[in-house]
């Protein structure tokens, strides 16, 4: 006698994506909408995925809720003047607070009680890549994370581990779309499976 089984999902992790994107007439976010969709088709396909569009409104108890059930966490976001949207900005300040995200320590900076847990930014930016890559350039030979340490640190702060960055770059010329999410999916498999 054989019996059938439906097939079902495995999920490994739980993911929490969240989209930074702050709306502006010059900056509408259709790019970062796409990368935040691809990064939801590629880890739904082994994870589970919750996410949160800032823009949209938020409730803090369950964005909080949300980081507590999650492996990993991924911002997609644009950059604005070397850093992140004032809207990601005021997100992080409003959802990381003590006795949820970190505590007081003896030893600063290590009080952080989401250990375990992951982080990955995902970026698009309209400096090009070369602007990073020699001391020439706009950033002095500094690499993408170098210009987010404030980010990092926040996040190690708070007890997570950083996953490598992933970069779009000049944007405003290049625009392989196409090319961008494969290469997105791309990382997110290597680094994240």
């Amino acid at each position: 006698m054989e019996f059938y089984l439906p097939p079902y999902k495995i999920f490994s992790m739980k993911a929490l994506i969240i989209n930074g994107h702050k709306y502006y007439r010059y900056s509408k976010g259709k790019l970062n909408r796409t990368l935040f969709d691809e990064i939801i088709r590629v880890l739904s396909l082994k994870h589970e995925v919750e996410t949160t569009v800032i823009s949209q409104g938020y409730d803090i108890g369950e964005e909080q809720e949300k980081f507590l059930r999650s492996d990993v966490i991924i911002y997609q976001t644009p950059v604005n003047w070397y850093s992140i949207p004032w809207l990601l900005k005021k997100y992080i300040d409003d959802v990381y607070t003590h006795g949820v995200f970190f505590e007081s320590s003896v030893d600063y900076g290590r009080g952080g009680i989401l250990t375990g847990k992951k982080y990955m930014l995902s970026l698009t930016m309209s400096a090009p890549e070369e602007s990073f890559s020699t001391n020439s350039g706009f950033f002095d030979g500094r690499d993408i994370d170098d210009i987010f340490i404030p980010f990092h640190k926040t996040q190690e702060y708070c007890g997570m581990e950083r996953i490598k960055t992933f970069a779009v770059y000049n944007v405003l010329r290049n625009t392989d779309i196409e090319t961008f999410k494969v290469n997105l999916a791309l990382h997110l498999n290597k680094y994240i499976g």
